[in-house]
């Protein structure tokens, strides 16, 4: 991929994370504080499969730390960067060395542990395990929510097809898990 190609695409995809975070901050998704949806991690999973793992890792850094100047705080910050390193680990597993998963299962795997890094970091910051009754409904939250942001970038995964983005020199080879994800549809 061209290089300016790539900065092009990669300052869209932290543009379009910070704008769905800052309006999935606006409103609560439950009693339960903390819900969101996760949307953000839908188009970093997306960056996964199309940019790879070294500049999503550089993403999500850079949507941490801009979403922590624009709209939180410095601890916040750091719940984001715990919950956002773990998540990322997990979903670069699930789309580059774990075989048959699909960004649906990726997506899952990136809510689950995006919470329980993020409840973890709080279980040690306040010294108590008594999170840990939050962190089982987080879980389960994460599960849900990770199937949507899957579903979201499996659906804009086909809505630009390896072939297009090729003649837009946005990628020259199909990356090992796409060739898995097409191997998966049929």
């Amino acid at each position: 991929m061209k290089n300016t190609m790539k900065l092009a695409l990669s300052a869209m995809f932290i543009a379009v994370m910070l704008v769905l975070g800052y309006i999935e901050s606006l409103f609560s998704l439950g009693p339960v504080p903390g819900i969101k949806v996760g949307l953000s991690n839908g188009v970093l999973l997306l960056s996964l499969y199309w940019l790879g793992i070294p500049t999503s890792v550089m993403l999500m850094l850079g949507k941490v730390v801009l979403s922590g100047i624009l709209f939180g705080n410095p601890m916040a910050m750091q719940y984001s960067l715990a919950g956002g390193v773990l998540s990322m680990i997990g979903m670069s597993l699930a789309v580059y060395a774990m075989k048959g998963v699909s960004p649906i299962g990726a997506g899952i795997l990136g809510g689950v542990l995006h919470n329980v890094g993020q409840v973890a970091l709080a279980m040690i910051v306040l010294e108590t395990l008594g999170l840990l009754y939050y962190m089982a409904i987080l879980v389960a939250v994460g599960a849900a929510m990770g199937a949507i942001t899957g579903t979201v970038a499996k659906t804009l995964m086909r809505l630009l097809p390896h072939e297009r983005r090729a003649a837009l020199g946005l990628g020259q080879a199909k990356t090992s898990a796409e060739e898995r994800m097409e191997q998966q549809a049929k």
